[in-house]
């Protein structure tokens, strides 16, 4: 595997020998990926094991949150609170200091969310996260009938705690990013295989929403993980591993994976090495675009 190239900008991100190192295999389903970058780690869920992981350099990896109610995406607030995705309960939650766990969301109107799927936090402490359906599903999550009879993107204001829903028509809303301003945010839908993009008013509210751009290719994998580098480079999973879009949703090319690739992230002293949570393995690779550190 290397790189599939499809404009010749993507060298602008990519060395042309590009090759991945695995970390650690042996996993069912990983997901979630987040960078601590102050203290150097990795933290990543294995959904169907309902187990959270730690990697960090010096001593490989250990187990950090088990059960994790089946966790999906992760990422850090500003204080460096790991808030989650919870497929098995349909929440999302924030972990504090002493370890507890805080219920961000898990209803809307009085009914249960589908299953939180992914999330991010803007730099004033609001929340936005999706939820599709596939914590609702064999292997990924619990069977069980949904409440809600749309897949919604929400968000929950960092004053009030109120949650309120978006956009809701997805078919199954998955990743998402904000752009490097935080004044647009992109929104993987994985069925609909495209990333839309919406921009975020002075209340948080969305407007747009019209298609950035499709995913095409061969190989395993969908829109799903979804970030953007400190270029505006977008990435986003898809067929046959990670695309690359230019900031005019150009597929510049992709970073091809053995398997279907669910996420990644940045990571390391410079935050250009990448990590990327491939089905049973955490690979790691080198880019030559920075990431933006979660706090």
């Amino acid at each position: 595997m290397g790189i599939e190239v499809r404009d010749e900008r993507f060298f602008d991100v990519v060395e042309e020998n590009l090759e991945l190192e695995t970390l650690v295999d042996g996993f069912a389903f990983t997901e979630g990926p987040i960078w601590h970058p102050h203290e150097q780690h990795l933290t990543f869920s294995d959904i169907p094991s309902n187990r959270m992981h730690r990697w960090k350099e010096s001593s490989g990896v250990s187990v950090y949150r088990e059960p994790s109610n089946m966790s999906n995406g992760n990422t850090y607030d500003g204080s460096g609170r790991i808030l989650s995705c919870e497929h098995a309960t349909s929440r999302v939650t924030r972990e504090e200091s002493d370890g507890s766990l805080t219920v961000i969301a898990s209803h809307y109107q009085g009914k249960a969310l589908n299953s939180p799927n992914d999330i991010v936090v803007r730099n004033n402490g609001d929340v936005y996260f999706t939820d599709p359906t596939y914590g609702r599903e064999d292997h990924t999550g619990i069977v069980r009938e949904t409440e809600l009879d749309f897949q919604g993107l929400y968000r929950v204001d960092a004053a009030t705690g109120e949650l309120e829903l978006l956009a809701s028509d997805f078919q199954q809303p998955n990743g998402l990013a904000f752009t490097p301003d935080q004044q647009e945010l992109y929104v993987a839908d994985t069925p609909r295989m495209h990333i839309r993009k919406f921009q975020i008013g002075d209340g948080g509210a969305l407007s747009g929403g019209d298609v950035f751009a499709e995913s095409t290719g061969t190989g395993a994998g969908a829109p799903d993980g979804l970030k953007v580098a400190s270029t505006g480079h977008v990435f986003c999973a898809g067929p046959g591993g990670v695309h690359v879009y230019a900031v005019d949703g150009c597929c510049l090319g992709v970073i091809q994976t053995p398997a279907f690739c669910a996420n990644f992230t940045w990571g390391g002293d410079d935050l250009k090495t990448f990590f990327l949570t491939s089905s049973n393995h955490l690979y790691r690779t080198q880019v030559k675009v920075a990431g933006i550190p979660l706090f």
